[in-house]
């Protein structure tokens, strides 16, 4: 079969530019720089030679069969190509067995690029899958289509998916220029012109396909009158080479499903603008008015629900009159219809009807009826059901509080009352009530009552076992990923990473990016590289082994990647030292990603406990004061925290975070303390008597824990 990427059989030059101007090493491939950028795992792989098993999701004209190209011209193992379109099991047999022999006899790796692969039929991607499995192919697949609908599941739970993008209008001009400069595949030896306006008319008409952009320049060049080896191309010659893109839509196909999400997410968020936007290109396109009102009538519920009861009828009575009327006038009830729900207050209370039916269906037994509720009519003279039942109308309000959920679960909550709209008006009568009741009913059927959902006791008991330190640590960590907006193909850099509290959280959000972790002593050096045993080495994080900030960061390029720029930086406690403070945030500043930001984790010590704090009078206290006095004159304080990070960054947030963690302190401790800071700090202090205030110190706070309060600042740089 012919072969995607063998050049050797055509004559280039006679190919169209599109096809000339591919790729062929990454250094040439322009866009997706959230998979292929400096540092993303992609481009490592493919750097190491070490790709595994991989599906190039993404809309015609993003560079995926360039980015196998780029792949092929790269790896030393076997490249071989199918177009699904075309063969069937025989041809996918004899790359199998070609495959086979070149692994045992020589022990060459095979790589297998199936363009279209959501074309194959299930017995062909049966077919592939066992050898998949056992190493004889990776695979590379490339679709226009969501894998994870398209694509067996079993193929693509052993790949990774690298969704590509659209091309921005960036992209697309270096694109453009490219080909223009290049001498021997493009016009580079030609002096190419546009009029102003001529060639942001392609790029923006192009719509992120680099394909639609090249055929297009490439059309405007011939249809161009030359002068000698001059072309001036002219806007109208642009806009005749290019012609508006149809809209990207397919009632069967993964975009269609795309477009509707995101209506209806309009919705969900209160954005009107949005909302018009996807239902102007869903009625565009084509779409079933019946269809959009019906997802209207689901957000009605789901999402405005009891915020206002009245966004139902409003979607009803929009979709009877468009039934009535039909288009093209009915595209004022569906504008109206998906106005109403942008613009409606929000509450999604309703879910709590799937908190009660989980509950039902964990019961380890049918839950019994109260007495009281049961039917009267059959049967109260025999078993008195409904004995005891207060009838709600005969008391003021027509309310009383009784018993109504079975007994093993009073205390649930079902219905988180909504505070916007209609729910506000009732949330404080609903929660009183809820409160009587709760308190009306026998205590002693249910010992513990709970005031969430039934998966919250476990959840409850956690909390409580959970103390001191690793609370603490835990609040840290989540406070500082909560200033974050982290997707999968993000660089992230961990300064100052302890023993992997930040480095762990970070890799689980970028599957697809990078994480770079820097640590300054040996024992937390093998502590981390322990873990990492158990890792994938080319998706790991990146450790690098260096005590000092400075020497670390502008040491990153021989370390790691030169230019490596990260999306987010995170670190604890890297400011403490003053006089060194602004260089590091300078040095920091120099790592960021265009739109990266910074948070960072400081210990305020100014306003920590202090080893005073434990010492309520004499003399001892009396010389710990002195000390202190010199010793926290020198550490950062918050106001002068915050003034630096204000000189050097556009933006600064920051919250506090204060805790008391039950800590006790060991002799080597107090040790370590006194001889490293306090004595230094008392200068006249003689051998004698700082052997004394040593072991005052020993005696007196080694005996019990101590109450220690520590403050940071969780702070957020861009």
């Amino acid at each position: 079969m012919a072969e995607l990427f063998d050049s050797n059989r055509i004559d280039i030059k006679s190919q169209p530019l599109a096809y000339r101007m591919r790729p062929r090493t990454l250094d040439e491939y322009i866009g997706q720089d959230h998979i292929v950028g400096p540092g993303r795992l992609l481009r490592r792989s493919i750097q190491a030679d070490q790709l595994s098993s991989v599906i190039f999701y993404g809309p015609p004209g993003t560079g995926k069969t360039t980015l196998a190209r780029v792949i092929a011209n790269t790896t030393k193992s076997h490249f071989s190509t199918i177009n699904a379109v075309l063969p069937g099991v025989k041809e996918l047999r004899e790359e199998i067995d070609a495959a086979k022999n070149r692994l045992d006899l020589y022990g060459t790796r095979t790589i297998l690029f199936v363009d279209e692969v959501h074309r194959w039929n299930k017995s062909q991607q049966d077919a592939l899958l066992p050898w998949v499995e056992n190493g004889t192919f990776i695979l590379i697949g490339a679709t226009t289509e969501n894998p994870f609908f398209e694509v067996n599941a079993a193929l693509v739970s052993r790949s990774r998916i690298f969704q590509l993008k659209p091309l921005t209008s960036e992209d697309l001009t270096k694109i453009a220029w490219q080909a223009i400069r290049d001498k021997d595949r493009g016009y580079g030896k030609l002096d190419v012109s546009f009029e102003e306006g001529a060639l942001e008319h392609l790029v923006d008409v192009a719509s992120g396909d680099a394909r639609s952009l090249l055929n297009a320049l490439e059309l405007a060049v011939v249809t161009s009158p030359r002068d000698g080896d001059k072309v001036h191309i002219t806007k109208e010659t642009a806009e005749e080479s290019i012609q508006r893109k149809a809209v990207l839509y397919d009632k069967e196909g993964d975009y269609h499903f795309d477009v509707i999400s995101a209506f209806i997410k309009s919705l969900r968020g209160s954005d009107p603008d949005a909302a018009l936007y996807w239902l102007a290109k869903m009625v565009y396109a084509g779409e079933d008015p019946r269809f959009i009102f019906r997802r209207m009538m689901i957000s009605a519920c789901e999402d405005v629900g009891l915020a206002d009861p009245n966004a139902i009828v409003v979607v009803q009575s929009d979709a009877s009159a468009f039934n009535a009327i039909g288009m093209p006038e009915g595209r004022y009830h569906l504008a109206h219809a998906a106005l109403y729900l942008a613009t409606a207050p929000k509450s999604n209370s309703e879910m709590g009807f799937f908190d009660a039916l989980k509950a039902v269906e964990q019961e380890s037994a049918a839950a019994e009826v109260p007495n009281h509720l049961r039917d009267a009519s059959r049967d109260a003279k025999g078993f008195g059901h409904g004995e005891g039942y207060m009838y709600p109308h005969a008391y003021q309000d027509h309310w009383v509080a009784q018993q109504y959920l079975p007994n093993e679960l009073q205390g649930k909550v079902f219905y988180n009352v909504g505070n916007i709209g209609y729910e506000k008006k009732i949330a404080d009568l609903v929660n009183r009530r809820r409160e009587i009741q709760l308190e009306s009913v026998d205590i002693n059927a249910f010992p513990e009552n709970l005031t969430f959902s039934p998966d919250d006791k476990r959840d409850q008991w956690l909390r409580r076992t959970m103390s001191g330190r690793s609370t603490a640590l835990e609040g840290m960590r989540q406070r500082m990923f909560e200033s974050l907006e982290i997707i999968r193909s993000d660089r992230v850099l961990v300064m100052n990473s302890g023993h992997g509290l930040l480095v762990w959280e970070a890799y689980r959000h970028t599957p697809e990016g990078l994480v770079v972790a820097q640590v300054r002593n040996s024992e937390e050096n093998a502590y981390i590289q322990q873990y990492m045993k158990t890792l994938d080495p080319v998706s790991a994080p990146k450790l690098v082994f260096d005590p000092d900030y400075l020497h670390f960061l502008g040491n990153l390029d021989e370390s790691v990647e030169k230019d490596i720029r990260f999306e987010h930086v995170l670190g604890r406690n890297l400011l403490t030292d003053n006089a060194k403070a602004k260089k590091i945030l300078h040095a920091v500043k120099e790592r960021i990603a265009k739109g990266g930001d910074v948070v960072l984790c400081e210990t305020i010590v100014s306003e920590a406990s202090r080893l005073s704090d434990f010492i309520h009078m004499g003399p001892l206290q009396d010389t710990l004061l002195k000390a202190e006095k010199k010793i926290y004159s020198k550490v950062q304080t918050r106001d002068g925290l915050l003034k630096l990070l204000g000189s050097e960054f556009g933006s600064v947030t920051s919250q506090d975070y204060r805790f008391t963690e039950s800590r006790t302190v060991r002799e080597s401790d107090i040790q370590r303390w006194v001889r490293n800071s306090y004595i230094p700090a008392l200068a006249d202090i003689s051998q004698t008597d700082a052997e004394k205030l040593e072991k005052e110190l020993i005696s007196t706070l080694c005996a019990a824990p101590l109450l220690w309060k520590t403050s940071c600042l969780i702070i957020c740089l861009r």
